[in-house]
């Protein structure tokens, strides 16, 4: 059985989609292992077509072409790919390097879809390097060698995957007369050693070196000549079992190119790290003041704490406006009744009674006499630790606010009005709507930091809820809370609870509300600065995919080599994709550092000025600062990438 056999081969090309041109008439020629075989013929004979269809570079042809009696014919996309990686070795005439890559790296190329590991893949390039006189040359790029050192490179990586045959293009057409010998007699070697040797040339000097010419003229094999025997030193073959680039030699070729290119790949980075460092930032800075703002209420509000109140009846709220000033509230009071229901919700641990006095009452204290504008109760939101000095307040004690304890009394001696009897003025109305002033004494308990995160009522004094109701029934007048602080027995309780006190028809605080509401809005305020940064994502997608397409462009030569040494369509696509994946990955590294830095230095720049820091920079931000820079840049690969496993692989090899 012949190693390669060619039965009935036609192939024609179809010009402007219409007028049919033959190029390979009813071929049919046997080649034997150890052949040194010469394709002889002038420039559009068809030699160079019968090449491409031997290595399986064209499959768009009539006829068969067997090797050790597999068809081409019947093979699929990816056996093709196989037989080119495994059976095939090719030598061009412009010998085809990957120029960014060294002498060694050019020859384990190929070596890279094969089982064997680094070490041998890289011990084998370096003996056929050595054997064909390029020991001192390995470390070299190609552009720094000569024609017929770049040939013998060439050479090595053919002989790199142990082929059963060569094709060579035209081996010897950019070298001079001594350099052809050198190579031939190189080529020669390798036909002693079982291997099927077939060159392409229009050269007679070149084709009476081998053992065999095959004169082809317009399309057609016009004499089979013999001029000795074939090399009967027989190859050993083997079925090999090659295997698909991996990733990490994806991602390794991905790497190199990177770095050949590394001033443009680095500006295109940091083009996208500057969109990807505004969203992170927005992200942070909307996290932050949320977060602060949520701090101030929570450092006001029990986290167990769900605060009721309840609404006004219709009318009701107009009606009140207009009685007295100390009857201007929106809320209508608690009766027993309520504050019985709301004390028995399930998981309420305790109700607390609040009520906010506000109108013309007036604190006396010697011969000053000062107006409240409120006077609220004694909650769990008023802290000790504030308290500038003396203690909470018990029975028959108030609590004054900083502010208003200094007018009541001189600016350098306020805080001495600590353990000090102040009389009190309430204006109220009774059960028949006239007006009665409540008088009493209360003592100093101590002067409280309403500045420092201070109860939301902001009223000038606080006293307990059971001092006001002794005040208020001494008059005869009944007290009534207009907010009920239920406490839940632990966080998991809290939802529960204010869905009951809905279902009731209750409320919750308006202020409580008003909160939520406000860090509602400004978590969306965030995002929506987010988005509007996200617009430069858009931008460095574009970039991501320009650059990509030009690198498709420069490396479509590459491209063709890689191809002809049996990568996959789905081979080129990983490479590419794998470029653009570090591409991504490299501009959210970057956004993620500058994002981090920005933070130190926002902070410290807010804190020295309002003594809080705003700009909360999350890992989750970190995360996803770099996720979605990676998965903008693979998307922005997706084109480019298939656009070069699409690239003909003999086009490819002819583009310039």
């Amino acid at each position: 059985m012949s190693l390669l056999e060619i039965k009935r081969l036609n192939k024609s090309y179809m010009l402007a989609g219409k007028v049919k041109v033959p190029v390979l008439k009813d071929v049919n020629v046997k080649f034997e292992s150890g052949e040194f075989v010469s394709i002889l013929g002038e420039s559009g004979s068809g030699k160079s077509t019968l090449m491409n269809i031997i290595g399986g570079m064209d499959s768009d042809y009539e006829g068969d072409v067997i090797v050790q009696g597999k068809t081409l014919r019947t093979m699929k996309e990816v056996e093709i790919d196989a037989y080119r990686k495994d059976k095939i070795g090719f030598i061009f005439q412009s010998f085809n390097l990957i120029p960014h890559l060294s002498v060694l790296e050019n020859v384990m190329i190929a070596m890279q879809m094969t089982d064997h590991s680094t070490q041998e893949r890289t011990q084998r390039a370096k003996e056929i390097l050595t054997e064909i006189g390029l020991k001192d040359h390995m470390a070299k790029r190609p552009n720094q060698l000569s024609g017929g050192q770049k040939q013998r490179v060439a050479i090595a990586r053919a002989l790199s995957n142990d082929p059963d045959i060569i094709l060579a293009d035209e081996p010897t057409g950019s070298l001079d007369q001594e350099t052809s010998e050198q190579i031939l007699e190189l080529l020669d070697s390798i036909a002693k050693k079982g291997v099927l040797i077939i060159t392409v040339t229009h050269s007679q000097r070149v084709a009476s070196f081998g053992s065999r010419i095959v004169s082809v003229e317009d399309g057609c094999i016009k004499e089979d000549q013999f001029l000795k025997e074939r090399y009967l030193s027989v190859k050993e073959t083997e079925q090999k079992k090659g295997k698909n680039l991996s990733f990490a030699a994806s991602f390794k070729l991905a790497i190199k190119n990177m770095v050949l290119n590394s001033k443009r790949n680095t500006l295109v980075a940091v083009g996208g790290a500057i969109g990807i460092l505004s969203v992170i930032l927005m992200l942070s800075l909307g996290n932050g003041i949320t977060g602060y703002m949520n701090d101030e209420i929570n450092s006001s509000l029990n986290p167990l704490l769900v605060d009721v109140v309840k609404a006004a009846e219709p009318g009701q709220e107009q009606q009140e406006q207009e009685g007295p000033p100390m009857q201007q509230i929106a809320n209508e009071p608690f009766t027993d009744q309520d504050i019985s229901t709301i004390s028995g919700i399930k998981n309420v641990d305790r109700v607390e009674k609040v009520i906010t006095i506000s109108g013309k009452n007036n604190m006396v204290f010697k011969d000053t006499n000062k107006e409240l504008s409120s006077i609220g109760t004694v909650t769990e939101s008023i802290k000790a630790e504030n308290i500038e000095k003396g203690i909470m307040p018990v029975e028959g004690e108030v609590l004054l606010t900083a502010a208003f304890a200094k007018r009541l009394s001189s600016e350098t001696t306020y805080q001495s009005l600590v353990g000090e009897k102040v009389h009190l003025y309430i204006n109220e109305m009774n059960e028949q709507n006239r007006p009665v002033t409540i008088e009493t004494d209360w003592v100093v308990s101590g002067i409280y930091n309403q500045e420092d995160r201070g109860p939301l009522s902001g009223a000038n004094v606080y006293t307990s809820y059971t001092t006001l109701e002794k005040a208020y029934s001494e008059q005869d007048l009944t007290l009534q809370p207009t907010q009920l602080n239920a406490y839940a027995s632990n966080m998991d309780d809290v939802e529960g609870i204010k869905e009951v006190v809905k279902t009731e028809g209750f409320e919750s605080s308006p202020i409580a509300s008003i909160m939520e509401r406000v860090t509602t809005y400004l978590k969306m305020a965030s995002w929506v600065l987010s988005a509007i940064a996200g617009i430069s994502l858009l931008v460095s997608g574009i970039m991501i995919l320009v650059v990509l397409n030009i690198s498709v462009v420069e490396r479509t030569r590459e491209i063709g080599i890689l191809r002809a040494i049996g990568a996959r369509k789905k081979d080129i696509r990983r490479i590419f994709f794998s470029e653009s994946a570090l591409l991504g990955l490299f501009s959210g590294l970057i956004a993620v550092v500058a994002a981090w830095l920005l933070s130190l230095l926002l902070n410290n720049l807010i804190y020295n000025a309002f003594e809080v820091e705003l700009v909360r920079l999350s890992a989750v931000y970190l995360v996803f600062g770099l996720g979605v820079s990676t998965l903008i840049s693979i998307v922005a690969g997706l084109l480019p990438s298939s656009k070069a496993a699409k690239l003909d692989p003999m086009e490819s090899l002819r583009y310039e």
